[in-house]
């Protein structure tokens, strides 16, 4: 790799960081009227979606299109929120270029802003929710960037 895109994947990934930590370590605003998730637990100030595949389990609580639009919409951005900071790091870093690590690292990173999220909202009442599904559609995140990897340089290959 050259230096010109080392350094082009370093800024990305620090300018990328950046706007996870602004997206995902502010306060969130309130929701519109009528737009609630279902299965939502709340313990003193800290809100929680502690069942896994929340969104299908409590389908038959929504009550709107809109209610049906932000449910899969928040589940497509988690699905992205880490693609392209793993995509980049696979990159950078050669010796995560194995599956197992590239999950391990996307479910670490995802558990670690989940938890920040808690704390956060422990001390300042961000209004952030902890959510099971969270770990796993941004773990799947980190998969899909290693799958495109993959699928690229196996192009470049046979190219």
């Amino acid at each position: 790799m050259t230096k010109k895109r080392e350094l082009i994947l370093r800024l990305g990934v620090a300018i990328y960081s950046l706007c996870i930590v602004c997206f995902c370590f502010t306060p969130q605003p309130q929701l519109p009227t009528g737009v609630e998730t279902p299965g939502i637990q709340t313990f003193g100030r800290l809100v929680f979606l502690l069942t896994p595949l929340n969104s299908l389990w409590n389908l038959g609580e929504v009550t709107s299109l809109g209610q049906v639009l932000w449910i899969f919409l928040q589940n497509i951005l988690n699905v992205f929120l880490l693609f392209p900071l793993v995509f980049q790091l696979i990159y950078l870093c050669p010796n995560l270029r194995q599956t197992k690590k590239i999950i391990l690292l996307s479910f670490l990173l995802s558990l670690g802003i989940e938890c920040t999220q808690l704390v956060l909202d422990f001390l300042f009442d961000f209004n952030r929710v902890f959510e099971i599904d969270d770990l796993w559609t941004n773990t799947l995140g980190g998969y899909l960037a290693w799958l495109l990897y993959k699928g690229l340089h196996k192009n470049k290959i046979r190219n």
